[in-house]
């Protein structure tokens, strides 16, 4: 699994698992597919924010997959 940490790991329609804002305490993941990435710099220690396509914002911890079917 790729760290989240890196925008070069994450693509669009990447499965991801995410923290979001509200669960950073209790580090509860939620897994989706990437449909926008909204951090622009290259790394980020707390990892790159994204989109899911269910419109959940959050910080991915792992990479899960890269197949991407655009």
């Amino acid at each position: 699994m790729l760290t989240g940490q890196l925008l070069k790991n994450i693509k669009i329609g990447a499965e991801v698992e995410i923290v979001q804002k509200h669960h950073q305490r209790s580090g509860e993941l939620t897994d989706g597919f990437v449909k926008r990435i909204l951090t622009k710099s290259t790394q980020h220690t707390h990892g790159i924010k994204v989109m899911l396509e269910t419109g959940e914002v959050g910080r991915v911890k792992h990479v899960v997959s890269l197949d991407d079917f655009s």
